[in-house]
């Protein structure tokens, strides 16, 4: 724990907005993010995502607000279903009609993140009742979302999406017009694009993809990336590692704000000290 905080001061004091943790098979990422949060004043924590099918929208919801408290009201909340593999494989529940099952569990989280008593009653979800968090502001919420039906969702519901294995063209083709176009619809302010990348700071990027491609075999496998990763004409998630020097790096990274990311989540693939440095002096 004491290394995420101190990850966290780190990227604090390279003058960087934001730490955000996934949920993996290791810590609780909102609890994580709520600790750093706290010991770490200034920036923006927040997860991408947490999963919604384990997750009942009531205890998610105490969770996000206790985080929020925690944190100094500095907490983003990013949700989404996940993936058969995780949630049949894992945990034995039924990856049934995603799509419905995430409409409803965002119409009943956001009330409940508002502090407002509940009553949803979907034919998927039901929530009923409220959280109380004194001081706890609503926290941004976003989807993880790649295909259109689960960007219109976004746009409508949430406060923007986060991608994954997604490059700056589809996100200025694809992802962009999607979300824009479904946030303007439903009367929302202009939505978040939160685009988390793989960056490597190396000699020898051929050989990072190929590093990159193997410890996630499984991700290359799965239906919504494969269909991400097919937009851009690629078939493994190593291809879409942004590898290089310095000067390669700042101009890749660059290209996802001109293809509108408004945020964008570098996740280190080797020297992490490294590479927060290298975008410290490139913010």
């Amino acid at each position: 724990m004491d290394e995420h905080v101190a990850r966290a001061r780190a990227v604090s004091a390279a003058g960087l907005d934001a730490m955000f943790f996934g949920q993996v098979g290791s810590w609780d990422a909102i609890g994580l993010a709520g600790v750093c949060g706290r010991e770490t004043p200034g920036i923006e924590v927040g997860v991408a995502v947490t999963q919604t099918f384990p997750r009942h929208p009531l205890a998610l919801a105490a969770q996000a607000l206790t985080t929020q408290a925690i944190s100094g009201n500095r907490f983003t909340l990013g949700v989404g279903p996940s993936h058969p593999a995780v949630i049949e494989g894992q945990f034995g529940l039924a990856y049934d009609r995603p799509a419905q099952h995430t409409r409803e569990y965002l119409e009943a989280l956001t009330s409940l993140l508002d502090g407002r008593a509940t009553e949803y009653r979907g034919e998927r979800i039901t929530a009923v009742g409220r959280v109380d968090a004194p001081g706890a502001e609503r926290p941004s919420l976003l989807l993880s979302a790649l295909g259109p039906v689960m960007l219109r969702i976004a746009g409508e519901l949430a406060d923007g999406t986060t991608t994954v294995w997604a490059g700056p063209r589809v996100i200025g083709e694809h992802v962009a017009p999607l979300l824009n176009q479904a946030a303007q619809a439903a009367g929302r302010p202009t939505p978040r694009i939160v685009a988390l990348v793989v960056a490597a700071l190396t000699g020898d990027p051929d050989a990072a993809r190929a590093h990159l491609s193997e410890q996630f075999a499984m991700a290359s496998q799965m239906p919504a990336y494969q269909e991400i990763l097919g937009r851009q004409g690629k078939t493994s998630v190593g291809d879409t590692l942004v590898a290089g020097d310095e000067k390669t790096l700042e101009r890749e990274l660059r290209a996802y704000a001109d293809a509108g990311t408004t945020d964008l989540l570098v996740s280190p693939f080797g020297d992490a000290e490294r590479m927060i440095e290298f975008l410290g002096s490139i913010r």
